[in-house]
C-alpha cells in the first residue's frame, strides 16, 4: 500500500473516542499506566457501536498554522470479528468561523476504503488488504480497543495527567496522557508519534493527536458521543446515484 493510501485509512480510522459519564473522578496521583490499560481492557470487552460529532484540525508546520478544519459525524460498529467505519464530513474551511458545506463520505468495510464526493459524483476505492493487520490495530485505537492491543501495536509511555475540556459539555476532564510510537515501520512513515488523552474512569480517549515525520499533525476532538445504541445498516452505505463513477486508487 502506498503511504498516501495508508494515510487516508489511518486518518479516518484514528478518529473516534468513547463516551464519558459520571462516576466520581479518580485523584490524579492514583492514575498510572497500568490502571489506564486495565480500564481500557474492561471497556473493550462489550464494545458494539459508537457515534460522535467530530472536528478534525489539520496543521502544517511549514506555515505554522491550521490549514483545514473538517466537521461532521462518525460511526463505528463491530461486525463479526472486524470493525466498520463511516465518516460523514459535512463542512470544512481554514477556520471554524469560515466553515462551509463541503460534503464527503468515507466508508471503511471489507478491506476497502471508499470515498464518495457528491460533486463530481465519484467514488474512489482504496484497497487496504495489504495492510489489513496494521489497519485493524488502529481501527480500535482509543475506541473499543483494549490496553493489550495498544501495547502490541505501540511503545506506550505514560505522560502524566492533563486536563482537557470536553467539546460537548465545556467541562474539564482530568485525563491520562499516553504517548505512542508505532511498532510498524509502514505506519511510522505516516504517523511516527501519537498522543491519546484517556479518561481513566471509563478507559476511553477524549482527544487524539497524530504527528507526521514532517511534524505536521491532526488533532481530533469529539462531542455528542453515543455508545451501544443501534445504528441502522443504511448508515454504513454510500448514498450514490445511478450516474456515480467508481475509480480505483490502487493499493
Amino acid at each position: 500500500m502506498r503511504a498516501s493510501t495508508l494515510a487516508l485509512a489511518l486518518f479516518i480510522a484514528f478518529g473516534m473516542t468513547g463516551a464519558r459519564s459520571a462516576p466520581a473522578p479518580k485523584p490524579a496521583d492514583s492514575i498510572t499506566l497500568q490502571s489506564v490499560l486495565q480500564k481500557m481492557d474492561s471497556m473493550a470487552t462489550d464494545f458494539r457501536t459508537a457515534q460522535a460529532d467530530f472536528e478534525w484540525d489539520n496543521y502544517q508546520r511549514v506555515i505554522d498554522d491550521v490549514i483545514d478544519i473538517q466537521t461532521g459525524t462518525i460511526y463505528y460498529r463491530r461486525v463479526n470479528n472486524g470493525i466498520e467505519m463511516k465518516a460523514d464530513i459535512k463542512k470544512s474551511g481554514p477556520t471554524v468561523a469560515s466553515l462551509k458545506p463541503d460534503p464527503k463520505f468515507v466508508l471503511i468495510s471489507n478491506g476497502k476504503a471508499r470515498m464518495y464526493l457528491p460533486k463530481p459524483d465519484t467514488v474512489t476505492e482504496y484497497d487496504l488488504a495489504k495492510n489489513h493487520s496494521d489497519l485493524e490495530s488502529y481501527m480500535v485505537l482509543g475506541f473499543g480497543g483494549s490496553g493489550q492491543d495498544l501495547q502490541k501495536a505501540f511503545d506506550v509511555t505514560f505522560g502524566g495527567t492533563e486536563k482537557i475540556k470536553e467539546a460537548s459539555t465545556g467541562t474539564e476532564v482530568t485525563t491520562a496522557r499516553l504517548e505512542l510510537v508505532p511498532k510498524s515501520e509502514s505506519v511510522r512513515k505516516v504517523y511516527n508519534k501519537m498522543i491519546l488523552w484517556i479518561d481513566p474512569d471509563r478507559g476511553i480517549s477524549v482527544q487524539q493527536q497524530f504527528f507526521t515525520p514532517q511534524n505536521d499533525y491532526r488533532l481530533c476532538k469529539y462531542s455528542s458521543i453515543k455508545l451501544k445504541e443501534k445504528i441502522g445498516d443504511e448508515v454504513f452505505k454510500l448514498k450514490t446515484t445511478n450516474k456515480t463513477q467508481t475509480v480505483s486508487a490502487g493499493g
